[in-house]
């Protein structure tokens, strides 16, 4: 067996034979490895200085002369020649001249040497044959990720080549597949991303130890797992519309083409999926749609679509501020795709140019709310209409706001004023009718407190009253004494005024009240005194 374990031809046998042969010495026997289309030259033995008479031979079943030294006789073929008038020169060699050749040589004495020719043949080209999907302009072949890839690999040489298959992967290193594998074809069951790479068909000619390989390149490819995404975003200088559409996840990326809904009409392909459209392209409500295509499918494609649409505004159009306040200005857009730009502007100090934050002039936005706070209002700085302008690429709307600055009110001010002036109207209005009608206010006094003609009110003197609380104990004592003593005397103590007003609104009538009342006194002052001297 040869290295390969492929069994040896029977021209290798037949020179082995040769040189086994037993007019062959064993000492002078040799190996020559020719190739195919190329020169040779073959020794006779290792003769030096003086050389008899030459002559070579070609040992198939019987000898056969191919050229001497004697120059009476002509070579077998042109191709034949002798070197330093010994050794056997073949040129343009062929897959025939292999075989056994003897060299005799007649000095002294007469020798043979054998040399046994063995040709070899390429490997001249290298087929690889991969099944996969498809394949690229460029010769790269695809394959679907799961799915099963078979290779092959064939070789021109002689004798067959000794096969073996190299793999590297993107970014690594070249490493042998499968463990040194010799064999000609294997199969990928599931072919997976970590697969992808180089593929080298490696043939190598053992007896000339001549080479060839061939490297194809494998690609895995499959399509992105979910729908494509799209959306239309503003430039900076709102000059255009941008239309972006994604569809990620897939290898290789797709194509992508964006038209107008309804119709169709195409606005343009590309491999990003991008496209700018200007104004005059653009209207409220109008729908694009974007169509993305993969290697791998769907057949049909996959989309996905938006609708552009100009924005509205919602604000207070009032707000009121006191000088050295704050005050807080709120719009609100909806409807607006793609997002509006917000900007708030002074209608008639500045027309057109927007406020910019500062110390005095705070602005927020939290999606498509944006909010202005004035601090510190100036009637002379601040008040005024402002503007809140929402912006996009297909169209824009404003709203105005109007601002008045008051004065700070001092609510204690108002309402000792409003007090003041409540009282002196009462007192007014008091004045006029005491002076008018003196009468009225009696009447009106005795509606208020609701009394009648037998209402009686008792003054007591203050002088009386103290010296009533200075013998307080003492009148106690006696009084107890005296209940003992005289248990059916009956005493009274001071001077009481008692004072009955028959309270009418009648002057006459309330001064007869008064005699009344001192005629009473007096006949209360004698009933006292006639009880006093009556006896016990």
């Amino acid at each position: 067996m040869a290295a390969g374990g492929q069994p040896l031809e029977p021209r290798i046998l037949l020179c082995l034979g040769a040189l086994l042969a037993r007019w062959v010495d064993a000492d002078l026997k040799a190996v020559v490895i020719g190739e195919v289309h190329e020169n040779i030259t073959l020794q006779c033995g290792n003769i030096s200085g003086t050389v008899g008479l030459v002559t070579w031979y070609r040992n198939d079943s019987e000898p056969v002369f191919l050229l001497s030294s004697n120059s009476s006789l002509p070579s077998a073929e042109a191709r034949f020649s002798l070197v330093n008038a010994s050794s056997l020169h073949i040129e343009a060699l062929s897959l025939q001249d292999e075989g056994n050749y003897t060299c005799r040589v007649i000095l002294n004495e007469t020798q043979w040497f054998t040399v046994c020719l063995q040709m070899a043949s390429g490997p001249y080209q290298i087929e690889v044959n991969i099944s996969a999907t498809g394949k690229l302009p460029n010769g790269t072949h695809y394959a679907a990720r799961g799915t099963q890839v078979n290779f092959s690999c064939n070789s021109t040489s002689w004798p067959p080549p000794m096969v073996e298959w190299w793999f590297r992967a993107p970014d690594s290193r070249m490493e042998p597949f499968g463990n040194n594998l010799t064999a000609s074809s294997f199969a990928l069951l599931q072919v997976s991303q970590n697969l992808q790479g180089n593929y080298t068909c490696l043939a190598m000619n053992m007896l000339s130890s001549r080479h060839h390989e061939e490297t194809t390149e494998l690609l895995v490819y499959h399509p992105p797992p979910s729908a494509p995404q799209c959306w239309a975003e503003m430039s900076p200088g709102l000059v255009n519309l941008q239309l972006t559409c994604r569809w990620d996840g897939g290898y290789p990326n797709p194509t992508f083409q964006w038209s107008e809904e309804p119709g169709g009409v195409v606005v343009g392909k590309s491999s990003l999926g991008v496209e700018r459209l200007d104004r005059s392209q653009l209207s409220d409500g109008k729908k694009f749609k974007c169509v993305g295509n993969h290697i791998m499918g769907p057949e049909s494609g996959a989309s996905c679509m938006l609708q552009i649409r100009s924005p509205s505004l919602a604000a207070n159009p009032m707000k009121t501020c006191f000088v050295g306040g704050n005050v807080t200005f709120t719009c609100e857009v909806s409807g607006a795709y793609p997002p509006a730009r917000i900007l708030w502007l002074r209608n008639l100090s500045h027309p057109g140019m927007p406020i910019q934050p500062s110390a005095r002039y705070l602005i927020s936005q939290h999606d498509q709310s944006s909010t202005l706070t004035i601090r510190n209002c100036s009637q002379r700085l601040d008040e005024g209409y402002y503007v809140c302008r929402a912006e996009n690429a297909v169209g824009v709307k404003e709203v105005d706001i109007w601002l008045l600055v008051k004065e700070p009110l001092n609510i204690g001010g108002i309402v000792g004023t409003v007090v003041s002036l409540v009282l002196l109207g009462l007192a007014i209005l008091s004045g006029l009718v005491l002076y008018y009608s003196p009468g009225f206010c009696w009447k009106v006094g005795n509606t208020f407190r609701g009394q009648h003609t037998g209402d009686v009110m008792v003054l007591v003197d203050s002088e009386e009253e103290e010296e009533e609380e200075e013998d307080a104990a003492e009148e106690e004592e006696e009084e107890e004494t005296e209940r003992e003593e005289l248990p059916q005397k009956t005493r009274t103590h001071g001077h009481i005024h008692q004072v009955t007003a028959l309270v009418n609104g009648n002057l006459e009538q309330m001064g007869n009240g008064l005699l009344t009342l001192g005629d009473g006194i007096s006949e209360r002052q004698s009933s006292v005194v006639q009880e006093e001297d009556g006896p016990v």
